[in-house]
């Protein structure tokens, strides 16, 4: 399998390396074609080199008979051609094969078959597949539920960069899902997937200032958080914002606006 180096489309990926010149001509047609969206021409170029065994080519294919790009849905086929570039190793198509194995789509339903190829693409840091298994034993899908399992997956996906593994980390340590509640250890999670710029993160991190939970009670630095996830658009950001501010002074809230512009200015780190 070629080296991977670069992201094309959401999950895509344009590749270089050992290959042959004309292989690497016949992808970089469908990756031109795709980025057209001529989904016919670029099924066609990436079908002549993942027959050839090309496990990117292989990927591509299956999420586009997921998604009925250029040729019908055909969930099947997606499985096809996800479990040949899973069985080379990729870690994308790995993760892709989970979760059709964890829904049932394209092939049977199989909580045991979901979780091997979820392991195996944690195994080479794919945070994605981590965090999944976390689910699937933190509610219970399929596998008996287990909140420790699911804190070791969630606390790995975090580790591999998983917002989401971090937001659930905090959720479970709030609320004390399965675990003693521990708001210090909510606020260091929510703030992680903070700095990712995750909005349920940023908007509990407002919400822990405003209560003092796990915090010093700091209606500056609430108004701040829920200030940012105002600017994204979220009604609940605006309206917990405009809540806080009335119970502010204006020297606060000019502090607020300051120190909410130098966090955007960061992308979210160290606020």
């Amino acid at each position: 399998m070629r080296k991977i180096t670069t992201t094309l489309c959401l999950i895509f990926s344009i590749l270089v390396g050992s290959a042959g010149v004309s292989a690497q001509a016949d992808y970089q047609k469908g990756v031109d074609a795709y980025r057209k969206s001529d989904y016919a021409t670029a099924l066609k170029q990436w079908t002549i080199i993942a027959e050839q065994g090309d496990a990117v080519a292989q990927l591509n294919l299956g999420t586009m008979y997921y998604r009925g790009q250029g040729t019908p849905k055909d969930n099947k086929m997606a499985a096809k051609w996800y479990r040949l570039a899973a069985k080379q190793g990729y870690a994308k198509a790995q993760h892709s094969l989970g979760l059709l194995y964890e829904n049932g789509t394209g092939v049977t339903k199989d909580a045991n078959s979901a979780m091997k190829w979820y392991k195996l693409a944690a195994k080479q840091g794919y945070a994605d597949a981590s965090h999944n298994l976390g689910v699937m034993h933190r509610v219970g899908n399929s596998v008996p539920q287990n909140r420790q399992t699911a804190l070791k997956w969630y606390k790995l996906a975090a580790k591999q960069g998983s917002p989401h593994s971090a937001f659930a980390l905090g959720l479970m340590h709030s609320k004390g899902d399965g675990i003693p509640q521990d708001y210090k250890e909510a606020v260091k999670w929510f703030r992680l997937a903070s700095g990712w710029g995750h909005i349920p993160s940023q908007f509990n991190l407002g919400k822990f200032y405003y209560f003092g939970d796990g915090v010093q009670k700091d209606y500056v630095r609430a108004h701040m958080w829920w200030d940012i996830v105002a600017r994204s658009g979220d009604k609940a950001g605006v309206e917990t914002r405009d809540t806080v501010a009335k119970k502010m002074t204006l020297s606060q809230l000019k502090k607020s606006k300051k120190l909410a512009r130098e966090c955007v200015a960061k992308k979210y780190k160290g606020c």
